[in-house]
């Protein structure tokens, strides 16, 4: 016998192993990049190593999830993703290729981990009620990114420079939790609800989700916010250890390891913050749908969910401002400013990701596994640009205000033009209901939103 509770723990425990496993590769940057002798640039593309597989491994997690069971495929990555790691441990042992092209993709495929995200949002959703859902999501969600900060912070300080060992490890401690969590996971409360969760996997329902403008700018808005935060989880540990070296020297960090240690800890106040204050986001999507607050005019403000539309606008205003402060604070070389900041910058991230999946389940209720999976999947994919722009434009600081203004800028324009219908949103996309969904599509989206 099993009970929501326990299925909550073991979804959630093995989010936050998924998640330390991921970013681990960035808690080791500075030693990694010395024993192999790497550039910046170099640096950057194994940062951005983390990100290549996620995209379209989300996307397949969240239908494999509703298809096969949250348990199973949970189960399934956790230990593949486990096994190579263990593998990543003995890169540099192999004679025939080069070290660090082995490493390059052994990581990307242990980085893959991250596809869980989709699959125990799905698994929560299958256990709790509605009216508990977003504190149980919180939870989970919150709880399992803060893998990220715990592997920056502790990781460094455990092993030092010895990478190998801490891959070898964490992997083995990945298959452990796997197999746990094909022993005692359940796909679901019920029968009938594991039923349903496979009856609405069709091509035509992923097709129909994938085509709506609603979706498309949901999904930009997460590549603005969680997109946006594994790419600082990548990237930061690099960043401070260089753009800072002076500042950091000058605090008593002398050698690889120990300023791998600081810079670890700067960067895990961002992961930090951007984990802990996700179900506080959920709240504050509350409080603005309970008050009624509408502020921009440009958005919809007739749908029963639009205060929750505006709070994500705020957020995403948020996350652009404060990435305009990060290369401020950088070009000043005001080290502990850029500190601040960056803590700053993890609670408006915190506001972006909560707030993105305030809508979601709302706007597509009967399709909440393939519309995760879109949304969680597809913007996950700025994880692996951004870095890149970090990494190769000249000055190290500048490149926050180059996203903030090549990227951020137009994401917020589309997402008020996605969002300012005062009729329903899934009426505006490639194609209509019927198109998609046939006869089950009827005469409108109503239809297919929650009347199959």
């Amino acid at each position: 016998m099993t009970n929501k509770i326990e299925q909550l723990i073991l979804a959630t425990v093995a989010f936050f192993w998924a998640f330390l496993m991921w970013f681990s590769t960035a808690a080791f940057s500075p030693s990694i990049g010395q024993f192999y002798g790497l550039t910046t640039g170099q640096l950057a593309l194994l940062a951005s190593s983390a990100i290549w597989l996620s995209p379209p491994g989300r996307v397949l997690a969240g239908w494999a999830a509703d298809r096969f069971g949250a348990h199973n495929v949970f189960a399934f990555v956790l230990a593949a993703t486990g096994g190579v790691s263990v593998l990543s441990a003995y890169a540099s042992e192999v004679a025939f290729l080069s070290a660090f092209e082995v490493l390059f993709v052994e990581r990307m495929v242990v980085a893959s981990a991250g596809a869980t995200f989709v699959v125990g949002i799905q698994h929560v959703a299958q256990w709790f009620d509605e009216h508990e859902i977003g504190t149980a999501e919180g939870l989970y969600a919150g709880t399992g990114n803060v893998g990220a900060g715990v592997g920056a912070l502790l990781l460094p300080r455990i092993y030092g420079t010895n990478f190998s060992e801490a891959f070898l490890h964490l992997g083995l401690v990945a298959i452990g939790i796997a197999v746990v969590y094909k022993w005692r996971g359940r796909a679901a409360r019920d029968r009938a609800t594991a039923e349903t969760a496979k009856a609405n996997t069709s091509l035509g329902d992923t097709l129909y989700v994938w085509t709506r403008y609603a979706a498309v700018g949901l999904m930009l808005a997460y590549a603005m916010s969680f997109g946006l935060e594994i790419a600082m989880n990548s990237w930061l540990p690099t960043y401070y250890a260089d753009g800072f070296a002076g500042p950091i020297s000058d605090l008593g960090f002398e050698g690889v390891a120990a300023v791998q240690t600081a810079a670890g800890t700067f960067a895990a106040v961002q992961s930090f913050n951007a984990s802990l204050f996700r179900p506080f986001s959920g709240y504050m999507s509350d409080l603005w749908q309970r008050k009624g607050w509408t502020p921009y005019p440009v958005l919809s403000t007739s749908q029963e969910y639009s205060p929750r539309v505006h709070w994500l606008m705020t957020a995403l205003i948020c996350i652009t401002v404060a990435m305009l402060a990060l290369t401020a604070a950088g070009l000043a070389g005001l080290l502990p400013v850029s500190v601040v900041v960056l803590a700053v910058f993890g609670v408006t991230v915190s506001f972006g990701t909560g707030g993105v999946f305030a809508i979601v389940p709302v706007l597509f209720e009967d399709r909440p596994g393939t519309a995760s999976g879109f949304v969680g999947g597809v913007s996950t994919s700025g994880g692996i640009v951004y870095p890149l722009v970090y990494g190769y434009v000249p000055n190290i600081h500048a490149g926050y205000a180059v996203v903030a203004v090549v990227f951020f800028v137009p994401i917020m324009a589309f997402y008020l033009w996605a969002m300012r219908h005062d009729d329903d949103p899934r009426d505006h996309g490639i194609g209509s209901a019927r198109r998609w969904l046939g006869d089950r599509g009827g005469d409108g989206v109503a239809a297919a939103g929650g009347d199959d």
